[in-house]
């Protein structure tokens, strides 16, 4: 049987995955289950450990191998479950021998060094992964520009499972854009753990701008440029003026806020304050008055008050948002966080439930406004799509991969309707 890989978390996991399927296929494992895991809340870990036991039951011969930040970051309690294996690092996941050494350990029984993860602070380099193992004609993949963080948030346990920044050269990225868009692939997704950082560790040090730039100057067959998350603090004049300027880049951006409110922004040892915050989306917003914003807030951080939180929840509308991605606190051990005065359980979850709440109330006005408009609809399956602000669509019937000009009809709250 061939590899499957079960992946939790970022968009960065579901790019890394399709790496460790080819290098694990390319060392010649069979019958392996891989768990990509995730570190950013006790739940994903949690759910992880979970998927383990489960997958197990099912295939009990199965060989089970875990791997990323929770993997890198607690080696040594899944290396205690009696179903793993073998734990993998997040730098080590992406290497063709880490799985030779795997097979090996396999083919011989191995079973008393389980731990295969390497120091991730010692990696300084990063060297492009050209993945060739997507779906043909798959309508939106991703592409790795960026790895690690530098910065050290207090709530943030990431780094210590992906290291420091560092980037891909910009002639890689592109390469691996064209490779994609001569596959059939309609948008490209830039991805990475921190991608306004990008390319600090370069020569000439370009940043994320400017390797936009770059993509849409070279690879001129792209239609859909998307850019994921981003730190609205570090984003630099080229990224504005391809925002402002280029169509292909898609007027939607998603922006790491975390809180609305000034103390606890400190607290958390973020590089922006509250009127930072909306100031920049006013600005983006003036470049590009239709573009589509969304947000990571976290709900319940230590010593956060009611009236702390009405902030955060104000800024939900004194930003323009439209997607809120809400993360109710999880205490991660062995960050500063984690010795601060805590949130009671309850009152995180209120909190978490009043900021979604808040979401889909955004998320509707917006479907609300785009009544009677016509727009450039990516066609992900016969039966749903996603507008150039990453809208969910419904739709009757057509071509994966397609970009079709459509006029929207309705909505049900959620998504939209359209009709040719």
């Amino acid at each position: 049987m061939p590899v499957d890989v079960v992946t939790f978390g970022c968009r960065l996991n579901a790019f890394e995955s399709e790496v460790i399927r080819r290098e694990a296929d390319g060392a010649g494992l069979s019958d392996t289950i891989v768990i990509n895991s995730c570190a950013v809340t006790n739940e994903a870990v949690a759910q992880a450990r979970q998927s383990i036991r489960r997958l197990k039951r099912e295939r009990p011969e199965a060989r089970i191998v875990v791997t990323g930040c929770a993997a890198q970051t607690q080696a040594q309690m899944f290396a205690g479950m009696a179903e793993v294996d073998r734990v993998i690092g997040n730098e080590d996941k992406l290497q063709r021998d880490s799985w030779r050494d795997a097979r090996a350990a396999f083919d011989a029984d191995i079973a008393d060094d389980k731990i295969a993860v390497t120091d991730i602070m010692s990696v300084k380099q990063m060297a492009p992964h050209l993945v060739d193992g997507f779906e043909r004609g798959l309508p939106r993949v991703f592409v790795q520009v960026q790895n690690g963080c530098d910065h050290r948030c207090t709530f943030c346990i990431i780094p210590f499972g992906r290291g420091d920044s560092r980037s891909v050269p910009m002639g890689a990225v592109v390469e691996q854009v064209r490779m994609l868009i001569e596959r059939g692939h309609a948008e490209i997704v830039l991805t990475g753990v921190d991608l306004t950082s990008y390319g600090a560790d370069l020569p000439g040090a370009p940043k994320l701008g400017m390797l936009t730039k770059q993509i849409l100057r070279h690879v001129p067959e792209l239609k859909r440029l998307r850019i994921s998350s981003i730190d609205s603090i570090e984003a630099d004049l080229d990224l504005l003026d391809v925002i402002a300027n280029d169509i292909k880049l898609m007027p939607h951006l998603h922006l790491s806020l975390q809180s609305g409110d000034d103390m606890i922004l400190k607290r958390m040892k973020r590089r922006h304050l509250r009127q930072d915050a909306i100031d920049f989306c006013d600005r983006v917003r003036r470049l590009r008055p239709d573009i589509a914003l969304g947000a990571d807030i976290i709900a319940g951080f230590p010593t956060e008050t009611e009236e702390m939180f009405s902030r955060s929840l104000d800024l939900v509308g004194e930003c323009g948002l439209t997607f809120l991605h809400v993360f109710p606190y999880s205490r991660r051990p062995g960050t500063p966080a984690a010795l601060m005065p805590q949130v009671a359980g309850g009152e995180i979850r209120e909190r978490a439930k009043r900021l979604r709440a808040a979401g889909e109330a955004a998320l509707r006005r917006r479907l609300e406004s785009e009544m009677g408009k016509t727009r450039e609809v990516l066609i992900e399956s016969a039966t749903a799509g996603r507008t150039e602000h990453f809208l969910p669509v419904a739709i009757a019937g057509d071509v994966p991969g397609a970009v079709r000009r459509l006029a929207i009809t309705g909505h049900d709250g959620a998504r939209l309707t359209a009709g040719l």
